[in-house]
């Protein structure tokens, strides 16, 4: 990393930061000895200096002999928030215990999104430990964190981060995530981290002052646009791509999430996530390892996910957005309003056998034709989900799905995820059906600053207020206390057949062939009328066979069970006694336990029935 402060060992420490259109940079050191260092600038704008003074040591830069100084912007701690002073971090001084740990293939991993602030009433790092074994329970084994990078205040989604390599101090700092980081892999639990490069935050936002970071030729929904492409824009892909390796190397990240690719806008030779991806590259020779790249993209363009040498933009995954939406609007019928061109069964058909639901035809909600085929491409491509914290925040009512539908048409929700040819992610209090709301939240200090978010938030959802609804107050700490999980609800009646409900199909999806195997060929679906899908997975030899039969209907469907010849088996049925809320199946009679192929079989309503086969 060539910018931020280096502790060197022996009482010494190197500070270096990019300011090439500065003539001078002071370096002031404010405790615990004060003193005042000009430092020393090259060629391409670099100023750096090695003074003698110890690990946790509090600075700022005076810029060409301004009357107040500013945090760094590669600053590695911020103790006191986003408008102290910046902290040197001694990273050698931690001891990890996980020298053994080598990581989880990607095809095999069981993400969970978790936002540190609400996971636990603590909200710390530390106190997240805690919960790690619950999650171990259920199958879980990986974790996704929202972003942790400084924000103003204690409590906000993360994407307001000022300080790119600084961890939020309200969650434990450093330390705290190292600690988190440690246990997670102790116990066989991989963590990614969710990283934000698209823009910064508004409030303390200092980074601008000491150089060209922004630029006004492009604009994000969020504010400026980082400078990828512009004058004196190498030190910014500099900052920004020794960002993703700072947390593999520092912290023992797994794997990172970014924000938004589409708002990255890049158009050299070279594009941002080659140069990212080369260095991440690098760093995975040098360990011996594989490092994981997801990336949130509204673009449903392939280039996404294929590599740098294809003249694509090298992930290794990237979000299936289309397969939420066309979930959700089968589920919630209000979920039309939200997510419109979505609500028919072939949809989510076209889901599961090729990713992409809008792949190149007409939209009308975007009004042009939109994406482009991902069919033939690799499920273990795609993480796939049913809520995540933009789909629950982005309501009024924070609503998650699990609120919003019945127990039976949770239990298809959660089938109808874990069962796809995907690597599926929860959110966090999803395997429970935690009733707790995720509302959108903010802390911010900066009275207009407060009221523009908050008017901004009414502006923007205003079409989907009812009368007499009230809009939640994004600044409100019992907004936020609100959306805190709700962990007792794990032992109601409802929480354990949920909870058992997500171990039985983890538990499934990874011992079962078919299920381990993310081959598109090997993926057909089919409507039943518009309120059923049978999905049918193969393993790579052809001889394993599952399917999946789902009607989310208040009526039976009759089906022709598939194949000439052979006995399929029952493996799942979410309409027997031990997934019933009163231990007593609403249907008169239950599926039988094995069936013939080209038998007729009914497909209870609103259920979902499992069934394997094996070819001689």
């Amino acid at each position: 990393m060539q910018t931020g402060a280096k502790y060197l060992g022996n009482g010494r420490c190197q500070f270096t930061v990019w300011a090439p259109e500065k003539e001078k940079i002071t370096l002031h050191i404010v405790h615990p000895n004060e003193q005042k260092v000009q430092m020393k600038k090259d060629e391409e704008g670099y100023f750096t200096i090695e003074v003698e003074t110890p690990a946790a040591t509090k600075y700022l830069y005076i810029i060409d002999d301004a009357e107040k100084g500013l945090p760094d912007p590669a600053s590695q701690y911020q103790p006191e928030g986003v408008h102290g002073p910046s902290e040197v971090v001694d990273h050698s001084s931690f001891r990890w215990n996980d020298n053994n740990w080598k990581g989880i293939p990607f095809e095999e991993t069981i993400l969970y999104e978790l936002h540190i602030g609400t996971f636990t009433e603590q909200g710390t790092f530390e106190s997240a430990i805690e919960k790690l074994d619950l999650l171990k329970e259920v199958g879980i084994n990986a974790i996704e964190i929202m972003p942790v990078a400084q924000f103003p205040g204690n409590r906000n989604w993360g994407y307001d981060g000022v300080f790119p390599f600084a961890v939020q101090n309200s969650y434990g700092g450093p330390e705290g995530l190292k600690k988190l980081v440690d246990a997670a892999h102790q116990k066989g639990i991989a963590v990614f981290l969710d990283v934000v490069y698209n823009h910064q935050g508004p409030e303390g936002n200092y980074i601008e002052q000491f150089a060209p970071y922004f630029t006004d030729h492009y604009k994000t929904p969020w504010g400026k646009a980082i400078n990828y492409d512009g004058d004196l824009s190498d030190g910014v892909r500099e900052f920004y791509s020794d960002n993703a390796v700072y947390w593999l190397r520092e912290f023992h990240i797994d794997g990172l999430r970014f924000d938004a690719i589409h708002a990255i806008y890049d158009y050299g030779a070279v594009h941002f996530w080659e140069l990212a991806h080369e260095k991440i590259r690098e760093l995975e020779k040098k360990n011996n390892r594989l490092y994981h790249t997801i990336a949130e993209s509204d673009l449903n363009a392939p280039r996404v996910i294929q590599p740098v040498e294809q003249n694509g933009y090298g992930f290794n995954a990237q979000w299936l957005d289309d397969f939420h939406h066309a979930i959700y609007v089968l589920l919630d019928k209000e979920g039309k309003d939200r997510y419109h061109g979505f609500g028919k069964m072939q949809q989510l058909a076209k889901g599961y056998c090729e990713g992409f639901v809008h792949s190149g035809e007409y939209v009308t909600f975007r009004k042009r034709k939109f994406g482009k085929t991902s069919a033939g491409i690799p499920g273990n491509k795609f993480v796939a989900f049913i809520n995540n914290h933009d789909q629950a925040g982005n309501r009024i009512d924070g609503a998650r799905l699990c609120t919003l539908i019945d127990l039976d048409l949770s239990k298809i929700a959660t089938a109808m995820l874990l069962l796809a040819p995907y690597v599926p992610m929860l959110f966090m209090g999803e395997e429970y059906g935690d009733k707790s709301p995720f509302y959108y939240f903010i802390s911010h200090s900066d009275v207009e600053l407060i009221k523009a978010v908050q008017n901004g938030r009414k502006e923007e959802f205003k079409q989907f207020v009812k009368p007499g609804q009230e809009f939640p107050d994004p600044q409100s700490e019992e907004i936020f206390n609100q959306s805190k999980l709700q962990w007792q609800q794990r032992d109601a009646a409802r929480g354990r057949i949920l909870l058992n409900w997500h171990k039985e199909l983890i538990q499934l999806r990874q011992t079962n062939p078919a299920l381990r195997n993310y081959l598109k060929e090997s993926v057909m679906a089919e409507t039943l009328q518009e309120n059923g899908i049978i999905l049918h997975r193969k393993d790579e030899t052809g001889k394993k066979e599952l399917i999946a039969l789902m009607n989310v209907s208040e009526s039976p469907i009759n089906y022709f069970l598939p194949g000439n010849n052979g006995t399929w088996k029952k493996i799942l049925d979410s309409t027997e006694d031990r997934w019933n809320e009163t231990n007593q199946s609403s249907q008169q009679e239950t599926f039988p336990i094995s069936s013939q192929a080209g038998e007729q079989v009914v497909i209870p309503a609103k259920s979902v029935i499992v069934l394997g086969k094996e070819i001689d």
